[in-house]
């Protein structure tokens, strides 16, 4: 990633004929699922009655300008064909035919109307200068500057253009393939050079002897550009669409936006106000000479998300009644209306599902029983009844929002519509003015009587487990959170543990003592006493209490290094199968005996680099995918808890997590003096957290678009069916979106995400969340609707995805490739018509995108090669980041920095000067003073930074006599004085904020090399390490490489 690396894909200047092109060869990302549905339903609806943005015609006649749904193949197709030469300062190219444009008008001056279409007058806009009005007529004018991309001839007959493109291939900018069949239209307009000034913000647009001049009537056979109005609010540029100055609109039906349009139940998304050009898009200035290391780039100004995940209010301002974006994100709320337009947007087009946050106190999902009724849903495409339905004859009939079918209201919820048309129980209603709730689910929904919560343990014993201490603190921790696993009664246990053989136990509630049963063959695995191996926890509590007590000495004299892993698998999977439940493994060596076994791999350091090096983390035995697919198809989901200072091959035992909606806990190097808080926390967790089991999970959304691709920790069981066999508020979900029609006909896209599960307390119920994002018709719009957030979770799950396939710099190429494609195409937009030739410009919701970027490039699971991070480190920290929620992820991307050591100094301690100091650094060295204290919180770990210069009072009042010691065998604990009480409170006060995960404190002081390098210095993401750019120099290479192609 460096500027001058040589393995980095070089970034051609743009040949003369083709402004937009760019490599179609490759694509930086492959999705993970399928990319055919099997529900895609053949039928197209009529739009709903309802809408909030009046349809523009649809003519039979050619499409016209840069929305033509056209399928683009790539520019070597063309080589004959009419081409469009690069926007520049003279002439446009021979062959061209140019519309000229007449005189801007002067501020203030609206144009008189004109004749539409249908010959009604047109009502002229109420605010804002225009450019001018457009005129079709050629006639004398001075020599024209074209703006934004010269002219796109108009080709009918395209072949095809029903082709959805496939999911990925919205990162290369397509270019048409066109022929002059009639005149050009659409973005195609040239704007008169004189002494016209771009607009800027306090400044009016004015040309002096400038006349208004109608347009004349526009022929029949030349459409309005297809599919190219959008919102008043769209855009404040009117030479956004590629250069396209619009005119007026076309008259509305009188009353369109007033307050009696409404939607269902009165709620209809709020028009916004044109917008200034600052407001619009933010800008970088980066010295004088483009692509200069001039000194004009001012680090200090650098965009910092110093206040966290901010999520975006668009959505729910929009609209009300969406579920929160807790449960859902779009990673832009605005769906393109054209496949063309979804093509030029680079980013992941898509969501984050978050099924089971937690939701805070107040705001519960309600929870609703229809029991006689049956549960309310369309008969064709079986999405549940949710508030942007519609009644109509009466309230006898409903429509459904995704594909528009009329169903029957049964008569047990019929009721009556009042003046206004909203039945008149609709505040009894949650499902209808709530975009979460939950059903109860009635019998049909069950394949067998729903499961009892059940937990099986399968343990390590060898020698490394008991010296380690692991074994002692997991026995702790499950005794002491018997009494809150969910279930109440119902609750099932059960243990293995193994070495070289495998001990089966014995809890029949008759006994006193468990009886230990041992199985030594291991070719040949069978279960004694199949049906007292797992308990009812309630009947059989002494037994497993007497079991847990006495586990640690039961193997302490044990001297056994080997580890019969797969055998032991397979017995616990012939345990469970039965019933299926929660698997917990805790593994403390690699695999080496029985099925299954696995060799040492990972320290061969001349594969780095090749086109092997994927093969690292990968799983190199088939036998586990295949005992995950088993587990799956019988509702166990795993859990590993890896704890080893030696290969384990994460990638290896990981696939077992991965496939069964699990997740990986990786300790390395464990030792129970310093690691079990984090154990002790993140188990307890584990077990007592809320569950959902044996569960599956369907993303339903409007005609026109699909979900293509799944990513995360499950196994697809059809084309869009998620297999969860166990879920909780700490897993998220990614899925890529695509357009299956050439163009969208509708308003409004609805989502809906539907979990049918069980309870710990047996109810089989099923969560829905559902929401509506707008289409749109302008790529500015999408930039502005854009959710950082969700693109950087979906960009880091498709980029580990690719780890496993390809080189490490591939994988980070592909993040920048994309970034830069973005900005470039956002850059394209304005740059023209605004002369930002010297400022890097990105929309105001994605400028922390480059920085994210960055921070995902240096993260665990990409940063480096080899001797950056260990395989195991490397395969554990992908593993987690696939499954963690958007808050959590950039957490870990970019950690929160504090300074504590004025806090603790000072003698009160009060709640304004707690909120104070939980002020956010930017991450880098600058930020650390040699005489402060400071704390990095990335959610995983804590870090606590102890310059050069404090005052040594400081450090022995907070460590005792340790202070002097190796920092690294120090732990931190509460001592007896007020300051040690304050930061221990205040670590707490952290740790409660989320308590998904322990950090675990790691003291570190100033110049204790190495390890103040790779404890703290690596999380430094904004300062060069090992070669990868800072921030700086990074936004330096964006800026470059966006130019190039500009």
């Amino acid at each position: 990633m460096g500027t001058e690396n040589p393995n980095r894909p070089n970034y051609p200047l743009r040949p003369a004929a083709t402004p937009f092109a760019a490599q179609q060869s490759t694509t930086p990302f492959l999705p993970s699922g399928p990319v055919v549905g099997s529900e895609a339903s053949a039928f197209r609806p009529a739009p709903p009655a309802s809408s909030q943005f009046p349809t523009p015609p649809f003519p039979t006649g050619p499409f016209v300008g840069s929305e033509a749904p056209a399928f683009r193949p790539p520019p070597s197709s063309r080589s004959n064909d009419l081409v469009r030469p690069p926007p520049s300062y003279g002439s446009p190219a021979s062959g061209f035919q140019r519309f000229p444009t007449p005189p801007l008008t002067s501020t203030g001056q609206v144009p008189p109307p004109r004749t539409s279409l249908a010959g009604q007058a047109v009502i002229p806009p109420p605010t804002r200068p225009s450019p001018g009005p457009v005129s079709l007529l050629s006639q004398p004018q001075p020599p024209s500057v074209p703006m934004g991309t010269p002219p796109q001839s108009i080709k009918t007959g395209q072949s095809n253009p029903n082709v959805p493109l496939p999911a990925d291939q919205h990162f290369s900018p397509s270019t048409p393939n066109s022929q002059p069949s009639s005149p050009p239209m659409g973005p195609s307009y040239a704007a008169p050079r004189g002494t016209f000034q771009p607009a800027f913000p306090g400044y009016t647009n004015t040309q002096p002897n400038s006349v208004a001049q109608a347009p004349p009537t526009q022929p029949a056979s030349f459409p309005l550009q297809q599919g190219s109005y959008a919102p008043p609010s769209a855009t404040p540029f009117l030479a956004q669409q590629r250069g396209y100055v619009p005119g007026p609109p076309t008259s509305t039906p009188s009353g369109l936006y007033s307050g009696n349009q409404v939607q269902q139940h009165g709620i209809a998304p709020p028009i916004a106000t044109s917008q200034t050009l600052a407001e619009d898009f933010s800008s970088l200035s980066l010295g004088s000479v483009p692509g200069s290391f001039d000194a004009g780039l001012d680090a200090a100004a650098l965009p910092r998300p110093l206040d966290g995940d901010v999520e975006p209010k668009s959505f729910t301002e929009m609209y009300p009644m969406n579920c929160s974006s807790r449960f859902l994100r779009l990673t832009t709320s605005g769906i393109p209306n054209s496949q063309s337009l979804a093509s030029r947007w680079h980013l992941p087009l898509g969501a984050v599902v978050c099924p089971l946050a937690e939701a805070p106190a107040g705001e519960e999902v309600p929870v609703i029983n229809f029991a006689t009724t049956g549960i309310i849903r369309c008969r064709r495409c079986r999405t549940y009844v949710n508030p942007y339905v519609s009644f109509t004859d009466n309230g006898r009939k409903w429509r459904c929002n995704i594909c528009s079918l009329l169903n029957d209201v049964p008569s047990e919820y019929f009721a009556h519509m009042d003046a206004t048309g909203r039945r008149v129980d609709l505040d009894q209603r949650p499902e209808l003015t709530k975009g979460s709730v939950e059903f109860i689910a009635p019998a049909e929904y069950m394949v067998r009587p729903p499961m009892p919560p059940l937990y099986f343990f399968l343990i390590d014993v060898s020698i490394s487990a008991v010296q380690s201490g692991m074994l002692e603190v997991i026995a702790q921790t499950i005794r002491s959170c018997l009494d809150s696993l969910p279930g109440s009664t119902r609750t099932q246990i059960g243990f293995i543990t193994y070495d070289s053989t495998i001990h089966f136990y014995n809890m029949k509630s008759s006994l006193t003592q468990p009886q230990m049963m041992v199985v030594s063959d291991l070719d040949d695995i069978f279960v004694p006493l199949p049906d007292d191996l797992l308990v009812n926890l309630s009947e059989s509590r002494s037994v497993v209490e007497a079991f847990l007590d006495s586990l640690p000495s039961m193997f302490q004299e044990n001297m056994n290094l080997e580890s019969a892993f797969g055998p032991a698998l397979k017995a616990a999977f012939m345990v469970m199968s039965q019933l299926g439940g929660k698997l917990l493994i805790f593994q403390n060596a690699l695999p080496s005996l029985g099925v299954g076994r696995l060799r040492l791999r990972g320290d061969d350091t001349r594969v780095y680099g090749t086109d092997k090096e994927h093969m690292l983390r990968v799983p190199e035995d088939p036998f586990y995918k295949q005992m995950a697919a088993d587990f799956t198809k019988y509702q166990i989901a795993v859990n590993v808890y890896a704890f080893s200072d030696k290969y384990t091959d994460i990638a290896s035992l990981g696939t077992l997590a991965k496939y069964t909606g699990g997740q990986v806990y990786y300790y390395p190097s464990f030792q129970s003096s310093i690691h079990k808080d984090k154990l002790r926390h993140e188990l307890a967790r584990d077990l007592t957290r809320e569950t959902a089991w044996e569960a599956v999970m369907r993303i339903r959304c409007g005609k026109g678009v699909r979900f293509t691709s799944y990513h995360g920790n499950f196994m697809l069981r059809s084309t869009d069916l998620l297999a969860l066999p166990a879920v909780d508020c700490d897993k998220a979900y990614a899925a890529q979106l695509s357009l299956e029609e050439t163009l969208l006909t509708t308003q409004t896209v609805y989502f809906q995400v539907a979990l049918l599960y069980t309870s710990s307390s047996g109810e089989r119920r099923i969560r829905v969340h559902t929401a509506a994002a707008p289409v749109v018709a302008d790529l500015g719009e999408m930039y502005r609707l854009a959710d950082t957030g969700a693109i950087i979770s979906l960009f880091s799950r498709l980029a580990i995805e690719k780890t496993l396939s390809s080189k490490l710099e591939d994988a980070r190429n592909a993040v920048q490739l994309r970034i830069v494609k973005a900005l470039r195409e956002y850059r394209n937009l304005y740059a023209v018509q605004h002369r930002l030739s010297g400022r890097m410009i990105y929309p105001e919701s994605l400028k922390f995108l480059p920085l994210y970027g960055l921070a995902l490039c240096k993260s665990t699971p990409l940063r480096g090669g080899y001797a950056d991070a260990q395989p195991d480190e490397r395969c554990a920290a992908g593993y987690t980041m696939m499954a963690l929620p958007v808050k959590n992820l950039l957490k870990l991307l970019y950690p929160d920095l504090v300074r504590v050591d004025d806090y603790l100094v000072k003698m009160s301690a009060q709640a304004e000067e707690l909120d104070n100091i939980t002020k956010r650094l930017p991450l880098t060295a600058q930020s650390l003073d040699t005489r402060g204290l400071y704390i990095l919180d990335d959610g995983f770990r804590f870090v606590i930074w102890f310059g050069r210069s404090i005052s040594p009072d400081i450090m022995r009042i907070l460590l005792g006599e340790d202070f002097v010691t190796d920092y690294s065998k120090v732990s931190l604990s509460q001592r007896d004085n007020e300051m040690s009480r304050k930061l221990m409170k205040l670590l707490d006060r952290f740790r409660e904020s989320d308590p998904s995960y322990y950090q675990l404190c790691h003291l570190v002081r100033q110049g204790e090399q190495p390890r103040e390098g790779f404890v703290l210095l690596t999380n430094l993401v904004e300062d060069q390490i090992g070669g990868a750019n800072g921030y700086a120099d990074w936004m330096m290479l964006l800026f470059r490489q966006i130019q190039q192609n500009a």
